[in-house]
């Protein structure tokens, strides 16, 4: 069994007991329960928001992350303007804890 959830504007195909890296959701060891967007049993596909009214997929948030470093430089020619600049993006590491069709 699978689900397709979405947070922070994207999509993920999670199982359970997956972990993986989101968009900052909370604090550390709170749960979350997420609103599928697809879910999968075996040869059952649940994809209508009425099928989905009573799924949900619970995560629990294991630790809160930063992501890489992404430097960009930004200059206009012949004008001496010249800009640097940095990001890291604040991220959660979730473990998927349960899958629920309804």
């Amino acid at each position: 069994m699978y689900a397709v959830i979405k947070t922070g504007g994207r999509q993920y195909r999670v199982e359970e007991g997956q972990v993986l890296d989101v968009n900052r959701m909370g604090e550390v060891d709170a749960t979350e329960s997420l609103t599928p967007v697809l879910v999968v049993d075996g040869g059952t596909v649940l994809a209508t928001p009425d099928q989905l009214s009573g799924a949900s997929v619970g995560v629990k948030i294991v630790e809160n992350t930063r992501g890489p470093k992404i430097n960009g430089f930004t200059y206009k020619n012949k004008s001496n303007q010249r800009k640097r600049w940095g990001h890291r993006q604040a991220l959660s590491r979730i473990e998927v804890t349960s899958i629920s069709a309804g």
